[in-house]
């Protein structure tokens, strides 16, 4: 193999330790070779630093091993290239598995120029996916308690839910901490906790809330009542953080919001997983496939065995899929994508390949700063039109007659 870098470094990192392997020396003879171990303390990855420094070592690998690589690049960071490897892409051969080993062959593989490294954004587009991922926890969190909100009003013979369409709505939340209350709900107290846009009468409700609440009913409810309020409180100090990490990605936010599906919630998880330099990705298909929205390729002996997805970014996939849905009663380039892959291989394929293109729109939009045009539900059609008119228009230019046929004019 050639080498192409002069001084350079694989780390094996662990929970508790790093083995460090330099290989440096002139690119057309064997180089030298220099291992230490460090701990991986604060104290242990300063000291890995200024040892790597003193070698002059210029470019540095490690493999994405759980979280434990994070803490070294945060030393690391700015005063190498870092370049952060696939565990699956840069095994080694078998029977040749120690720390010092597994360091050495990193080295040999960046020395050669190997290894491609994996997508890590800066620290400000880091912090936003912390942020971003953890909100939707939360939200998950939320949800969970409703539902068992949900079950405790049924088990109490409470059928508010058959009469309200949301029961955390105003109406809903007014008449939940009467209950919660022990309060006697009247007739005259339920018509002013029951808002104007109420459709359901106020007969209707209070039937739905006459049911055998206990106190252990109330208990219960006021566990998952206080535990949603507090979930609710968190999710808004978070929406107020991630508001001020996109205040330098306004104009990227305005044009993701533009696209069919795409609201600002999504558009924060978009630059929160991909950031908003493309130039990371070769290609809008290379971002498709980190995502996890591409279709597999396996194939043996001339034949295909699956095109199953690969495995990708979950984040930034289910967002992807979650914006497709939301086209579902739009009339758009995408909605009309989604119903045409369904109709010939599935809901499943249809989202997945209907997520693929949104992508696609939203790389083309970084990366050219142009905001969504939309082509409309016929696009292809259309397309194809103009294919056929201007294939007539060539024939007529090389002196052929176009006439329909007799099938067309019947």
């Amino acid at each position: 193999m050639e080498a192409m870098i002069e001084r350079c470094a694989g780390l094996d990192v662990h929970q508790e330790t790093v083995v460090a392997c330099v290989l440096f020396g002139p690119l057309e003879k064997k180089p030298k070779t220099s291992i230490e171990t460090f701990s991986t303390t604060t104290t242990g990855l300063l000291a890995l630093s200024d040892w790597l420094a003193t070698l002059q070592v210029s470019d540095v690998v490690m493999e994405s091993t759980g979280v434990y690589w994070k803490p070294i690049w945060n030393i690391l960071e700015g005063s190498f290239h870092l370049v952060l490897a696939n565990a699956r892409h840069v095994k080694n051969v078998p029977g040749r598995k120690t720390d010092v080993k597994d360091a050495e062959w990193l080295a040999k593989l960046l020395r050669c120029g190997l290894i491609e490294s994996n997508f890590v954004p800066p620290e400000d587009i880091r912090d936003l996916r912390d942020l971003t991922r953890y909100r939707k926890k939360l939200i998950h969190h939320r949800t969970s308690e409703q539902n068992r909100i949900h079950k405790i009003l049924q088990d109490a013979n409470i059928k508010l839910t058959s009469v309200l369409s949301d029961i955390f709505g105003v109406s809903g939340r007014r008449i939940l901490e009467a209950i919660l209350n022990g309060e006697k709900i009247e007739t005259d107290g339920l018509r002013k906790m029951v808002d104007w846009r109420t459709k359901a009468s106020i007969t209707d409700i209070a039937s739905a809330i006459n049911g055998r609440i206990r106190r252990h009913h109330r208990d219960m409810l006021r566990y998952h009542w206080e535990h949603m309020g507090y979930l609710e409180e968190t999710i808004e100090e978070l929406e107020k953080q991630i508001d001020q990490l996109l205040s330098p990605y306004r104009k990227e936010v305005e044009l993701l919001d533009g696209i069919p599906g795409v609201n600002k919630a999504a558009a924060a998880t978009f630059i929160a997983e991909m950031g908003v330099d493309m130039s990371v990705f070769k290609s809008a298909k290379h971002l498709a496939s980190w995502a996890g929205v591409s279709p597999g390729n396996y194939e043996s002996a001339g034949k295909k065995k699956t095109s199953k997805t690969t495995q990708g970014n979950k984040a930034l996939k289910t967002m992807a899929v979650e914006c497709v849905l939301a086209t579902s009663r739009q009339n758009n380039r995408i909605a009309s994508h989604r119903k045409r892959i369904t109709k010939r291989q599935g809901k499943m394929k249809g989202r997945i390949a209907s997520a693929h293109l949104l992508l696609t729109i939203t790389y083309n939009i970084l990366k050219t700063g142009e905001p969504y045009h939309e082509l409309g539900s016929n696009y292809l059609e259309e397309k194809q039109n103009n294919k056929e008119l201007k294939m007539i228009e060539y024939l007529k230019k090389k002196g052929y007659t176009i006439a329909p046929s007799e099938q067309q004019t019947a």
